[in-house]
């Protein structure tokens, strides 16, 4: 199959292209096609599913590019990545965020599914190995509801199972004890909006980045509200934490079903979340799997193999 795409804005070209055409090595090697750039037009020859796939990826390269001065080679990988799953790159409809030169785009249909899921319901759960972007679109979604207007403020929460005797150990006030846990929240944030903005909204708390404990005795109105790794919430925890939410309000649980640091004799709260609420009207549940992993590809891999091990010890 021989296909001709047209290029939008020849003024874009080297954009289009990467640097030494490094854009288009890379879509070669991903499909084995053969690709060439003449003039105004780019040209890919192969088996045609290889060129469909092909095409898909110029194609995206193109729309992002109206809107942005350049690419980077992470996001053409994540679009060849999309485009390897299911032949049809760009999924889901773009996040707004904060920063206009960052497009966060749902890859895969269970991430489209998960986004989806929170917009269009009060009560979220998403289970599913690390690296999936359980977290990372939660906040995305509910930055966008921000910046939208739709909600006042975003409320983040992390259990930290180590709260008690070993936090204790640690340096500082309560604050600094509990920020290692918090992290990874902080890091989401991060990759969305300036951070002249992100500490502007903490010192106005129209972001709060807290302990699951300190959820306790509050309503939460006109709020988007993350519990994160919720596995180690404790059943009383959870309940503590959902019944938190308030008028117009979202709500969304991530977790990891398969790693827990609770004790043996504590039952995970999430897991016991689910099973009891799976069929109540406004509550969604959403599993990802290793396929959804957007981090670096040896994680897919990691992830496969220790369930692998999982699997054989129960077996």
């Amino acid at each position: 199959m021989e296909l001709t795409i047209p290029i939008e804005d020849p003024s874009r070209r080297g954009a289009l292209y990467g640097t030494g055409d490094r854009n288009l090595r890379l879509i070669r090697a991903a499909f084995d096609v053969r690709i060439s750039a003449r003039e105004n037009v780019v040209h890919i020859g192969g088996a045609d599913e290889a060129v469909r796939k092909a095409s898909c990826v110029i194609e995206d390269i193109q729309r992002f590019l109206r809107d942005h001065e350049d690419v980077s080679d992470e996001w053409v990988q994540d679009s060849i990545d999309q485009a390897g799953m299911d032949g049809k790159a760009g999924s889901g409809a773009p996040i707004d965020v904060f920063l206009s030169a960052t497009t966060i785009t749902p890859k895969g249909e269970g991430q489209r599914q998960y986004v989806e899921a929170i917009l269009k319901h009060d009560l979220t759960f998403c289970l599913g190995p690390a690296g999936t972007g359980k977290t990372f679109l939660a906040v995305a979604v509910s930055i966008t509801l921000l910046k939208q207007h739709k909600i006042k403020r975003i409320v983040l929460a992390r259990p930290a199972v180590e709260a008690g005797e070993k936090l204790g150990y640690l340096p500082g006030d309560l604050q600094a004890k509990v920020n290692p846990y918090l992290r990874p929240l902080f890091d989401a944030m991060h990759d969305m909006m300036p951070f002249d903005q992100i500490r502007r909204f903490l010192q106005n708390d129209v972001i709060e980045v807290i302990p699951l404990a300190f959820m306790r005795g509050r309503t939460l109105n006109h709020s988007a509200i993350i519990l994160d790794e919720a596995q180690n919430s404790t059943v009383s925890q959870m309940l503590m934490f959902l019944t938190r939410l308030g008028h117009h309000s979202r709500m969304v649980v991530t977790g990891d079903d398969s790693q827990s640091d609770l004790p043996n004799s504590e039952s995970s709260g999430l897991i016991d979340a689910v099973r009891r609420l799976e069929t109540v009207e406004g509550v969604a549940t959403v599993r990802l799997t290793k396929g959804d992993i957007v981090r670096h590809p040896l994680v897919q891999d990691v992830v496969e193999r220790y369930s692998r091990v999982d699997r054989n010890v129960r077996e």
